[in-house]
Formats: structure tokens, C-alpha cells, sequence
């Protein structure tokens, strides 16, 4: 009987993959201090204080394809969710032109432009730049 050895490399490369997203949109929740790493931290400014005219458009429900959904309450703050599973929640922060960031971590990136959306010019479709998918919003 022989036994052939199999190879890690597809899984030590989806694992640096995996790695390398979560680190690169903040996701280990350590100011950027990563295990191992030495990567500098990264300073987020704090979250301005947003007026809800400046939120109204967005405030809603908004249906995406995937069976996923962002929320907007008339203080801009929101949530990305898929099921009961929260993907992102933090504030819309206005940029203009019908475009918005989002806050990470309790911070505002000032960047970043795929961590944010888009409303179309009849404010009834919204683009997310992370997934450059459509939402539409939820009558009612």
C-alpha cells in the first residue's frame, strides 16, 4: 500500500490570503498591532458628528442579491447584516455626491473607498464599493 503526501501549500495560501484581508480592513481589533507582524498602528480621527439631513437618503432598509442587507437609522449610524449575522456596523459618514464611508472600529478611516456606498441618482439603489453589489431599498 502506498501513502502519497499531500501538500499544504493551497491551504498556507488561502490561510495568508485569509490573513491578509482581515489584517488589511482592520479586523483583529488591536489598533493595527498584529501577532507576529510589525505592521505600525494605525490612527483612525474620531467620528464626526453627522446632522440626519445630511443621512436622510440612506435611512432604511436596503436589499441586496445575496440575501444580505444594510439598516440606516436617522443618526447615519447602520449595520451590514446576513441573517442574524452582523457584518459591519458603525456610522455612515457623508462625503457628498450621494457617496458615504463608514466608520471601522469606532473610528473614521478618512479612506478607503471600498468600505463605503453609493446611492444612484433616484436614491432608491445603492452601491457598495466592498462588493460593488446593488442594494435596493425595502419599501415601507
Amino acid at each position: 500500500m502506498r501513502v502519497r503526501a499531500r501538500s499544504t501549500v493551497p491551504l498556507a495560501g488561502l490561510a495568508a490570503a485569509t490573513a491578509l484581508a482581515l489584517t488589511a480592513c482592520g479586523g483583529d481589533g488591536e489598533d493595527g498591532a498584529h501577532a507576529g507582524g510589525t505592521a505600525t498602528a494605525t490612527r483612525l480621527a474620531p467620528v464626526p458628528k453627522v446632522p440626519p439631513g445630511q443621512v436622510r437618503p440612506l435611512v432604511g432598509r436596503w436589499v441586496g442579491p445575496a440575501k444580505d442587507y444594510f439598516v440606516f437609522k436617522a443618526d447615519g449610524t447602520g449595520a451590514w447584516k446576513r441573517g442574524e449575522q452582523t457584518l459591519w456596523s458603525g456610522q455612515a459618514i457623508p462625503e457628498g455626491g450621494g457617496t458615504f464611508r463608514f466608520s471601522w472600529q469606532g473610528g473614521d478611516p478618512q479612506s478607503g473607498t471600498y468600505w463605503g456606498v453609493r446611492l444612484d441618482q433616484d436614491g432608491r439603489k445603492l452601491v457598495f464599493a466592498g462588493t460593488n453589489q446593488t442594494y435596493t431599498k425595502a419599501k415601507g
